[in-house]
C-alpha cells in the first residue's frame, strides 16, 4: 500500500498542505513544534480508530479555523490497479461526528480497514508494557484490524451491548431479563470473534518472530492472559461466553462493571533472550521489542493480505545507534511497502537506501527537502 497524495485543511497547524510521495521511505525533518507528528497522525485517522493520539475530534481543528477540517488522500493498492480516494474530517456544524468517504462516497469509519492498513509506533507507546491492560488491548486490536477488518465492527457492537448491559444491571430488579439474555447473547456473539480474531493475530505474529534473530532488535515472546493474568490456552467459545456473562450478573451489578470477559484480557510480552517480562525490561529493551513486533506484525500483514502496511515511524530513528539505525533503514528499504518516518534533523536519514522522499517541515509549512 502506498499512499500517493496527501492533502490537510485546517488539521492541527496545517492551513492547507499538499503532499505526493512514491513508495518506499518517507523522511520528514523538521524542528520540534513544526506539525511531523501531526501529518502522521493525519494518515492514522485514515484507518478506523480514533488515530495516534486518540484526540477528541474538535482539538484537531486548527486554531483560528472555523470548526472544521479535512483530509484527503489517494492510496496505491498496485500497479494494476487504480488509486483508491480516502477522505475524513469534521464539519463545523457537527464537531463530534467524523465523516468518511470512500471514491467520494459516504462511508462508514470502520470501512476504512478494508482498503487500508496502517500501523505506528510513537514515544508516546514506549512505555506500553508497563501501563495498563487496557492500553496493551487497544494495541493488540490495532494489530488485529492490520488483518481482519472486521474486527472493528466486533469491536463496536460489543463495546455497545457492553454498555447496554451495564445500564440494565444499574435497574437491578428492574432489569428485563429477557433483554439482558438478548445482550448478552450479542456479547457472546461479539466477543468469541474478537477473541478469535486476537488469537490468530499472535499465532501468525509468533511464526513472524521465531523466524527473527535476537539482534539488533530484540524479539518478544507475546502471550494472551486473562484479567487475573493466567495465560490463556483455549479460545472463547460462544455458548461458554453467553453461560459467564449470565452467571456474572450480580457480581457485576454490584462491582458496577463487567468484570469478565475479552474485554479483560491483557497482552503479555517476554524478552526471548533474557526471559524477563517486558515490564521488567530496560527502556531501551522495550523500545526494541515494540519495533521488532511492529516490523514482524508488517510481515505477517504482507502475508497474509498481500500488501504491506503503510508504517508510521514517529522519532524511532533518534533513539537508536548508528547501527541499529541503519539496520532498521535496511530491513524498511527490502521489505517494501512504505514507511514513514520523522525526526529532527535532516542528518538522521542521511544514509536513507532509496527510494526516499523527503520534506521539510516548518511552521506548517511543508516543503520537498
Amino acid at each position: 500500500m502506498t499512499l500517493a497524495r496527501l492533502s490537510l485543511t485546517d488539521f492541527r497547524n496545517h492551513a492547507g498542505a499538499e503532499m505526493e510521495a512514491g513508495p518506499g521511505l518517507v523522511a520528514l525533518h523538521g524542528d520540534n513544534g513544526a506539525g511531523k507528528t501531526n501529518i502522521l497522525e493525519a494518515i492514522s485517522l485514515l484507518a478506523p480508530g480514533r488515530g495516534l493520539r486518540r484526540a477528541a475530534l474538535p482539538d484537531m481543528v486548527r486554531d483560528g479555523a472555523g470548526g472544521g477540517f479535512a483530509i484527503f488522500a489517494e492510496v496505491q493498492a498496485g500497479e494494476d490497479l487504480p488509486p483508491v480516494a480516502l477522505g475524513t474530517g469534521i464539519e463545523p456544524a457537527h464537531p463530534g461526528r467524523r465523516i468518511v468517504r470512500i471514491n467520494g462516497a459516504a462511508a462508514a469509519a470502520a470501512s476504512l480497514g478494508e482498503w487500508i492498513a496502517v500501523l505506528w509506533l510513537t514515544p508516546a507507546m514506549d512505555r506500553l508494557f508497563v501501563e495498563t491492560a487496557g492500553n496493551r488491548r487497544r494495541f493488540l486490536d490495532r494489530l488485529v484490524l492490520a488483518l481482519d477488518p472486521r474486527h472493528a465492527q466486533h469491536g463496536n457492537r460489543y463495546d455497545a451491548a457492553l454498555r447496554a448491559r451495564g445500564k440494565l444491571l444499574v435497574d437491578g430488579a428492574g432489569a428485563d431479563p429477557q433483554w439482558l439474555t438478548s445482550l448478552e447473547a450479542q456479547l457472546a456473539e461479539h466477543g468469541a470473534a474478537i477473541d478469535a480474531a486476537r488469537q490468530s493475530t499472535l499465532a501468525a505474529l509468533a511464526v513472524e518472530l521465531a523466524g527473527q534473530p535476537d539482534a539488533p532488535f530484540a524479539r518478544p515472546l507475546l502471550t494472551l492472559v486473562d484479567g487475573d493474568g493466567e495465560a490463556r490456552h483455549r479460545l472463547h467459545e460462544v455458548e461458554d461466553l453467553r453461560t459467564l456473562f449470565a452467571s456474572r450478573r450480580r457480581i457485576d451489578a454490584v462491582a458496577g462493571r463487567a468484570t469478565a470477559g475479552p474485554h479483560r484480557d491483557d497482552l503479555s510480552a517476554v524478552h526471548a533472550a533474557t526471559g524477563r517480562t517486558a515490564a521488567r525490561c530496560s527502556t531501551g529493551e522495550q523500545k526494541a521489542m515494540l519495533l521488532s513486533l511492529i516490523l514482524a506484525h508488517s510481515d505477517c500483514v504482507a502475508r497474509l493480505r498481500g500488501q504491506r502496511p503503510v508504517l508510521l515511524l514517529d522519532e524511532v530513528a533518534a533513539h537508536l545507534d548508528p547501527s541499529r539505525r541503519a539496520a532498521l533503514y535496511t530491513r524498511l528499504a527490502g521489505q517494501g511497502g512504505q514507511a514513514w518516518l520523522t525526526g529532527t534533523e535532516a542528518a538522521l536519514f542521511a544514509d536513507m537506501p532509496g527510494p526516499v522522499t523527503r520534506f521539510r517541515i516548518a511552521g506548517g509549512r511543508i516543503a520537498p527537502g
